[in-house]
């Protein structure tokens, strides 16, 4: 399949599937919030439906916007594209506290069949494996830099499979790395919160490494867009400088917002107070899931 020919059915041939997707997701997400504030107006407040919402519109933009149209004709447009789903979407969407929300937005028996899979053993060795930072930064770095190796990007924009598996892998990755930085429920913290300065700075040197050849090189590391009419008057050199200086910045920027604010909260005298407070919440969060679905061990009694 051309280049030009995807560029042309992007729009088309998934989008009205993403968009149900995403629309389905935000009913659910926004009745579990109608259902937990009347159950406790300080569980999760309306700042973070509104966050949760405009990553998912952010999601959607990446995904099934006129964006799309400009996808496979320009890296800076492919770049905004992975900036959406790996930096920006995932952290908004985590700041809303989505399992939560999610979580009372079910019908009651999918609530029970969830959680008898969730209580067992291999589930929740699974999800601590998943929020550890180590792993979380490892999955993270390697999806950045393995999706930016010249033979596996051509391949991702000749094949609309491969292509789609690189958007998803680029939205599981940011997912993965702001687990650890948001932490939100039912995740657990993995250890002093001073690390967590420590993991974003490690963060930021798969980017400057990537960031920097494509800025500083040459020569065009991608040549397939050689064969691609030109918008906006760009060059290739050009698109690929402003692709990286894009990348560069906006990674930074958004990665000094949760330092500043982290390095604000350990430097002041009202840490542990604070510390107290978040976990006053999760406790009410906590309470809030428990009391929605009998636990196991009360419908083995009730059955007897």
């Amino acid at each position: 399949m051309s280049l030009e020919a995807y560029s042309a059915m992007g729009i088309s041939s998934a989008s009205t599937a993403i968009t149900l997707a995403l629309v389905l997701v935000s009913v659910l997400v926004v009745r579990g919030w109608r259902r937990v504030r009347r159950a406790s107006a300080s569980a999760v407040p309306g700042w973070r439906l509104a966050s949760f919402l405009f990553g998912v519109s952010l999601v959607w933009a990446a995904l099934a916007s006129q964006l799309v149209a400009y996808d496979h004709a320009l890296l800076t447009v492919h770049m905004i594209q992975h900036l959406l789903l790996m930096t920006f979407a995932p952290a908004l969407i985590l700041l809303g506290e989505p399992l939560l929300v999610f979580w009372h937005g079910l019908p009651r028996f999918v609530q029970v069949l969830c959680e008898r899979v969730l209580r067992r053993p291999l589930a929740q060795r699974f999800g601590r494996a998943l929020s550890r930072p180590a792993f979380c930064w490892t999955v993270s770095a390697l999806t950045l830099l393995g999706w930016h190796v010249p033979a596996l990007f051509t391949l991702g924009m000749h094949s609309e499979a491969w292509h789609s598996l690189e958007q998803a892998s680029f939205l599981v990755a940011g997912f993965l790395f702001w687990l650890p930085v948001i932490q939100p429920w039912p995740s657990v913290s993995m250890g002093p919160q001073w690390s967590t300065l420590l993991y974003l700075f490690l963060a930021t040197l798969p980017c400057d490494i990537l960031s920097g050849f494509l800025v500083f090189s040459d020569r065009v590391a991608y040549p397939l867009y050689f064969s691609i009419p030109r918008h906006f008057g760009f060059s290739v050199l050009e698109d690929q400088q402003c692709a990286a200086a894009l990348m560069w910045t906006c990674v930074t920027l958004v990665y000094l917002v949760p330092a500043a604010i982290l390095s604000t909260r350990l430097l002041s005298p009202r840490f542990e107070r604070s510390d107290l407070t978040q976990a006053e919440l999760r406790g009410s969060a906590a309470q809030l899931v428990r009391e929605s679905v009998p636990s196991l061990l009360d419908d083995r009694v009730r059955s007897k």
